[in-house]
């Protein structure tokens, strides 16, 4: 079923490239008559559009493209299901094994489950646990599309995440220039806003944790463990560090310096579709993209990203902003500078990690309980393995943690610190000394409000 969306998606780019949308969208419905309202909710999610089931449905839908406005929900249930893969009665479907907000529940009527939307934060890992193919997250190409075609400013900011995805002979560079070549104006690695996080929760670090008790806990990567502390830990917030994700620090950045730009992020993850959308932070990243849509839009245009010749650009993310795809990697980071910028504080730092739903949990709850012994820095990731463990990432966990690593080992700016070009675009966002991370105006760029 889900290989079905994958080429079905295939199809209506294509069509879209091709210039004959209108004719293989009534192809689609037109073969699925008696389920004719289910093929549009799909068209839809797959077009990024939310879409009034009518008679004018075509008009609609293209329309909704060319007018794209940001829907609150990402992961849409298209219809009622039979729970088959609910083995006992009284046993969870795999779509409520998988929820870590209890916000699918049982419809008492039909026997099968709906979501309740009050819980939901969008993380989509149901949508993966799904076998029948009802829980589908909407794709938001065919809106970026519209924007590539009229050659507005498009840039691909990609997750760090993305080393080893096309494969392990495949360059950054090489993407660069596929991105270029897509029709992107250029790609950039969020792994540089990560530095940038990396040296503001140093500064933070110093600042909040003096002796035993005292606690951190990053906000950095992940919306699920974001979203595990607003909702579940809430009394736990007045100790995470007010961060927002490299994503968003990526694209406040993009946006400062181009005002013009419009930011696609591209990543392993579907919650970081929901994620853009908080309150408090929207209108920093215009539009997300997975992994393996990237893919599939790369299949469609007949790009290769082994075949082009790298467009190459200077160093400029560190090994510490990089490892960041990964499990200790943000750990990493922060210690490598808190020892650089406060080796007297750097001998109270005790680091702990969490990923995988179930690990997050035990350790909130032991934070909560106030039994975390030394540990004074909690960092969590709501995938096994950190985001190289994405529902999708293109390979697998082990290869992407392998290829995260040779790639960041092998960064010539091992440290945050240690890069001239991080230290340029400080000052041309305001930030110019050490000191000016405590200057909370300063640093707004860089912050948010969990509420």
């Amino acid at each position: 079923m889900k290989k079905d969306y994958e080429q079905l998606f295939k199809k209506l780019v294509k069509s879209y490239y091709d210039g004959n949308f209108d004719e293989v969208v009534n192809e689609i419905l037109n073969a699925s008559e008696s389920e004719k309202k289910e093929a549009m909710s799909v068209i839809s999610s797959l077009c990024g559009v939310e879409v009034k089931q009518d008679e004018n449905y075509v008009y609609n839908l293209k329309r909704a493209i060319t007018e794209y406005k940001i829907r609150e929900r990402i992961v849409e249930k298209l219809a009622s299901c039979n729970a088959s893969c609910r083995k006992e009665s009284g046993e969870k479907t795999n779509c409520q094994r998988v929820c870590a907000f209890d916000a699918i529940l049982e419809d008492p009527l039909t026997g099968g489950t709906y979501i309740d939307e009050s819980l939901c934060v969008d993380c989509g890992m149901c949508v993966e646990a799904c076998d029948s193919g009802k829980l589908l997250d909407r794709i938001e190409f065919m809106p970026i599309l519209e924007l590539l075609k009229n050659n507005e400013k498009v840039i691909a900011a990609v997750a760090p995440a993305i080393s080893g995805q096309w494969g392990p002979n495949v360059s950054l560079d090489q993407l660069r220039a596929a991105f270029m070549k897509a029709g992107f104006t250029d790609m950039i690695e969020v792994a540089f806003a990560a530095d940038m996080l990396t040296i503001k929760e140093a500064v933070e670090f110093d600042k909040h944790v003096h002796k035993k008790g005292d606690l951190m806990i990053t906000s950095c990567c992940c919306p699920m463990w974001v979203g595990m502390l607003k909702r579940v830990y809430h009394d736990l917030v007045k100790d995470v560090s007010p961060s927002v994700s490299p994503m968003i620090a990526a694209g406040r950045v993009l946006k400062t310096l181009n005002p013009d730009a419009k930011v696609v992020f591209i990543g392993p993850c579907i919650a970081k579709k929901a994620e853009r959308n908080d309150p408090d932070i929207k209108g920093s990243v215009d539009y997300v993209l997975t992994f393996q849509e990237v893919r599939d839009i790369f299949d469609v245009l007949e790009i290769n990203p082994g075949e082009l010749t790298g467009i190459p650009s200077v160093e400029y993310a560190s090994r510490g902003g990089r490892l960041y795809a990964r499990t200790g990697g943000v750990s990493i980071a922060v210690s490598e500078a808190i020892e650089e910028l406060f080796p007297e504080k750097h001998k109270l730092l005790k680091t702990a990690q969490a990923h995988g739903v179930k690990d997050c949990k035990e350790i909130l709850a032991k934070a909560q309980a106030g039994e975390l012994g030394d540990v004074n820095f909690i960092e969590g990731m709501g995938c096994i393995g950190g985001c190289v463990g994405g529902p999708k990432a293109i390979v697998s966990r082990d290869e992407g943690k392998t290829a995260v690593d040779d790639f960041a080992y092998d960064s010539p700016v091992k440290i945050a610190t240690h890069s001239p070009v991080l230290d340029e675009v400080f000052k041309k966002i305001g930030i110019e000394k050490l000191d000016d991370f405590r200057d909370e105006h300063k640093i707004e760029i860089f912050e948010r409000t969990f509420s």
